[in-house]
């Protein structure tokens, strides 16, 4: 007997045991056990490449925004569980989700497995790189980055253990709003290029709903927690940023825990809130649209090119720069998730949870497709992964390099010949990709390890009437409002409810983007980056349908093949710390600058100490800085960390020989800053060139705001 079989007798027993215990009886609510957790992940803010831009000049020098993982989990009264994770970070990796269930199970026993936690990114631009096993995308952190692997695996379960611990009787309830002016369609001619008929049912070219789901603890009415999913890429922080950051959707969160755990700094409090992404694959929050950057004119529509001496073709807005545009796109979110949360509206959710997980060959995948151009169905297949020549164009939001514009359709000599050397693909990859030009013919390397994935997982998660579709990839658009109709009408073609779906992108694995057909014919960046050719969304509706019909049948989906676990291949060749040094006369924590001594709200307050390198000791749930006000004699209360927005600080290498570095920390005031006496303390750690790292801090002078 399968497990979902004895899942049934025990509903049906249960239920006949509350008939026989009263009469009156005729219906049964589903009660809910809810936990939230939250865990700072953030990972080594200096020196490692950013994931995201895949540009190499882009490597960390300090922090802006902490990285933190978020955790909600929901459990029925059969005892079935569902976890879903937030994490501020590029994506998800699947060696990442493996380590996190690992330690989970080590604690917990068979509590949480593949099948029932969806680990979702939230795609910054601005943390490290360097912990996906996929040589193409760990290249801009020069290969695997241990030590922000761990960050990450070390924090998203530190965030689930918490949420377990929390787990209490609660409520579920659904509730959904509009974000105007923070998202534009950065791929307008080939979101056209979808049938007018479809187009037609909608009023945007993005989804600009923001779908909430509330978590209530049963006893007091209190709000744990919600998931807000957006749709809208975290790139206001643009490719010139060196700050680690959570970008606009981070900032979101923390806009919405401090609403909700007054007074307390960042990543406290018990309330728990994050912002999720969703299908914003072609969606920017750029929304002054791209120009052509040294004439302030409109770009060509179609390639995102601009004429000879114009620069390049850059989005960028709403603020005056890009700290300001991370600030107004994430307080529009922030506004429209507090809308909610302060609303009694919304649905609330009854029924049981239930989940199914599967991995699926894309290179083996044979599906029926349905051209809606045509009216007509046949078979398609997936391709080997390959990238075609608009993927080195870049985006408006990141431009590439060299000559390549978006929705090339043609090929060069000169760039096939330089392809070639890496990997040729085969006759049978170029008519596979069609229209696409190959540019990188991934799935033909020969390198240790694969450069992208084959086998990827797909996921749904059902609390009651709602669906989470956790896919491994960056849906555009209207691939993910065609994914939410499939799954919709799997469960009424399956005898079950209509479902509302929402899709949690970046999940468990990644393998860059999934355009419609339509959009990939086009081929701007999100089509050259369609990995398993012109049918990939088809393929991904196909299992997803299949997914959701298992879970309404009761049937146990296959585990499918398994992706291959290549650790002990990883290349790195980022170099570790080897040791620290300080001037003559001086010693770590030292304040090279000091503050002034007097300074009006709205000042930069500024001082700099001499540090060692912050790769040393990455600080999780501490803090490298802390803005302290007087508050009695010899008593200090801490206002801000270096996960505040106000704050940042930059660290500097003074010397490579002697390996002196400093510290510059500021703390932006405003008219909110209360007047008092303040100081700043610097916390770190300094390497021994014969091993072993210590502990340091280092403390300012006393300042005053007036």
């Amino acid at each position: 007997m399968t497990k979902r079989t004895n899942r049934t007798w025990v509903a049906v027993t249960w239920l006949a045991i509350l008939l026989l215990a009263d009469g009156a009886t005729t219906t049964v609510e589903a009660a809910y056990r809810l936990g939230v957790g939250r865990a700072d992940c953030t990972g080594p803010p200096v020196e490692i490449g950013f994931m995201g831009y895949a540009e190499f000049s882009q490597r960390g020098h300090g922090i802006h925004l902490r990285q933190f993982s978020r955790a909600f989990i929901a459990e029925d009264e059969l005892g079935e569980r569902v976890v879903f994770v937030s994490a501020d970070a590029g994506m998800m990796g699947h060696a990442v989700k493996r380590d996190v269930i690992d330690l989970l199970q080590q604690k917990y026993g068979d509590v949480y497995r593949m099948e029932n936690v969806v680990l979702s990114g939230t795609h910054s631009h601005s943390v490290p790189s360097g912990f996906l096993m996929s040589f193409l995308y760990d290249i801009a952190s020069l290969g695997f980055v241990p030590q922000n692997f761990n960050a990450l695996v070390e924090g998203i379960t530190l965030s689930i253990v918490r949420a377990h611990e929390s787990m209490r009787e609660g409520r579920l309830f659904v509730s959904e709003t509009e974000v105007q002016e923070a998202s534009i369609n950065r791929s307008p001619s080939a979101y056209e290029n979808n049938p007018k008929k479809e187009r037609a049912q909608y009023r945007d070219y993005t989804d600009k709903k923001l779908v909430q789901l509330r978590f209530v603890d049963a006893a007091d009415g209190r709000i744990m927690g919600a998931i807000n999913w957006f749709a809208v890429h975290p790139t206001s922080m643009n490719k010139t940023n060196c700050y680690l950051s959570s970008d606009n959707v981070g900032y979101a969160s923390l806009l919405l825990e401090q609403e909700m755990n007054p007074g307390s700094l960042p990543g406290r409090g018990e309330f728990v809130g994050a912002v999720a992404s969703s299908n914003l694959g072609d969606v920017s929050p750029n929304v002054m649209g791209p120009k052509c950057e040294k004439t302030g004119l409109p770009c060509d529509l179609l390639t995102s090119s601009c004429p000879s001496g114009a620069g390049l073709c850059i989005a960028s807005g709403p603020g005056r720069d890009m700290f300001d545009s991370a600030k107004l796109i994430g307080g529009r979110i922030f506004a429209a998730a507090k809308k909610l949360l302060n609303s009694p509206e919304g649905r609330e959710l009854r029924g049981h949870v239930s989940y199914a997980h599967q991995f699926v060959d894309m290179t083996q995948a044979v599906v029926p497709y349905h051209n809606l151009t045509t009216d007509e169905w046949h078979e398609v297949r997936g391709c080997y992964p390959a990238m075609g020549y608009s993927f080195a164009a870049g985006t408006t939001d990141g431009p590439g390099a060299f000559d390549f514009r978006q929705a090339m359709l043609t090929d060069t000599t000169f760039w096939n010949t330089a392809r070639d050397f890496i990997a040729v693909p085969t006759e049978d990859d170029k008519a596979c990709h069609a229209p696409k030009p190959i540019l990188l013919a991934t799935g033909r390397t020969t390198f240790s390890y694969e450069a992208q994935p084959k086998i990827v997982p797909v996921q749904v998660l059902v609390l009651g009437d709602l669906a989470i579709a956790a896919v491994p990839a960056e849906f555009t658009t209207m691939s993910g409002r065609r994914l939410r109709k499939a799954i919709e009408d799997a469960s009424m073609e399956a005898g079950g409810k209509k479902v509302q779906v929402v899709i949690a992108g970046l999940s468990n694995m990644y393998t860059s983007y999934v355009a419609t057909p339509e959009e990939y014919a086009i081929q701007r960046y999100e089509g050259a980056s369609t990995l398993y050719g012109p049918h990939t969304l088809t393929i991904y509706l196909h299992h997803f349908s299949a997914l959701m019909k298992a879970i309404i049948d009761g049937v146990k989906v296959e585990e499918g093949p398994s992706p291959p676990f290549e650790d002990y291949k990883q290349i790195t060749l980022s170099t570790g710390v080897v040791f620290d040094g300080h001037p003559f006369r001086m010693y770590f924590g030292d304040v090279q600058d000091q503050p002034q001594e007097t300074y009006h709200k709205g000042d930069l307050v500024r001082a700099s100490f001499v540090a060692g390198n912050p790769r040393n000791n990455l600080m999780h749930e501490k803090t490298y800085f802390t803005v302290e006000k007087l508050v009695a004699p010899d008593s200090w209360k801490v206002v801000a960390t270096d996960a505040n927005w106000e704050t940042r600080f930059r660290w500097i290498r003074k010397s490579t020989l002697f390996a002196y570095s400093d510290i510059e920390f500021d703390w932006q005031t405003d008219e909110q800053t209360e007047q008092g006496t303040y100081r700043i303390q610097h916390f770190g750690y300094w390497r021994y060139i014969l091993g072993g790292t210590y502990p340091y801090n280092g403390t300012t002078r006393n300042f005053s705001i007036l």
